[in-house]
């Protein structure tokens, strides 16, 4: 048989014109996108009152279009990980089903791999926010396995270093001790602290005379801050503004709590930052910024699997 008679078969002709016609439906008639959102009026409500309430005011037009993108990306990576059936082979999602069907008093007596089916079998992991988050963070994983961030260099590092320099500025610090006169005792700081001059008491002598203080009486190596953490930004404005010395005595110095006679034992002055210093911090807040990058790269890509309805 010739070439050209093989080719005049007319089951030839049905299955070119098949494939044809099969691949033609798929360039004019594709398949519709799974669609993600938009957000239902209630849940977009809960949305921005937890703004509210975690920043005490509304949030403006481009925030609020920032929030509903990224629920919308999580809802988009939560339907990722089910259509690769990643709840099935997950032992916190397992044991979340379970412990779920337990709670609602289901299957009593029954084995946890029936009480596993059966939470299946009710879509119990549609509706659950600690699976949603789980499956969510492994959708995420899998995302940075298949775009990796780039690997900080020490250039980057270097860069980093020189453009925050303002920020890395070390604070001033200071090592104190101190006697305390509670309010009550207020009107005795001036007669110990004659006692304390005269008689020469170290810091550690003299503490016989002060009133309880809960924090403490020992701060080495405080930043103001700190400071403020323990006394009151009232002290360390007080105690800053008495030019401290190393090694002496200042005070009476007033906290929101009462008086203080303060022992400075060293200051250190404001400084820049070494690189040696800061070097670890740069390298994780790169790594970070990094993987956040690399990860919103690879969600931007995963949008064109989906119909997103803002």
């Amino acid at each position: 048989m010739t070439f050209m008679a093989w080719l005049n078969r007319p089951w030839l002709h049905f299955l070119v014109l098949g494939i044809l016609l099969f691949l033609l439906q798929g360039a004019l008639f594709p398949e519709p996108k799974p669609v993600i959102g938009p957000l239902a009026p209630e849940r977009l409500e809960n949305m921005l009152q937890q703004w509210v309430t975690t920043t005490g005011r509304p949030p403006t037009t481009e925030q609020q279009q920032r929030l509903v993108q990224s629920e919308l990306d999580r809802d988009m990576l939560f339907q990722r990980a089910l259509e690769f059936e990643l709840h099935l082979h997950d032992t916190v999602v397992y044991q979340r089903l379970l412990r779920n069907m337990r709670f609602l008093g289901l299957g009593e007596g029954a084995s946890d791999q029936v009480l596993y089916e059966q939470a299946l079998e009710m879509r119990l992991h549609l509706g659950d926010e600690v699976v949603k988050r789980r499956l969510i963070q492994i959708m995420e994983q899998l995302l940075l396995a298949g775009y990796p961030p780039a690997p900080v260099t020490d250039e980057q590092i270097r860069e980093e270093f020189e453009q925050r320099t303002v920020e890395l500025r070390r604070p001033q610090r200071l090592s104190i001790e101190h006697i305390y006169f509670a309010r009550p005792r207020e009107a005795e700081a001036e007669s110990v602290i004659a006692t304390i001059e005269q008689q020469q008491l170290t810091p550690r002598q003299a503490r016989e005379f002060s009133s309880p203080f809960l924090p403490g009486y020992q701060f080495d190596y405080q930043s103001p801050d700190q400071l403020a953490r323990h006394f009151g930004a009232a002290f360390v404005k007080n105690l800053l503004e008495a030019e401290p010395q190393a090694r002496q005595w200042v005070g009476p110095v007033r906290s929101t709590y009462g008086l203080h006679y303060v022992w400075v034992e060293a200051v250190e002055p404001e400084r820049d930052a070494t690189l040696d210093e800061v070097q670890g911090l740069l390298r994780r807040d790169l790594e970070s910024a990094a993987r956040t990058n690399a990860l919103a790269a690879a969600i931007e890509n995963m949008r064109e699997l989906y119909e997103v309805r803002l």
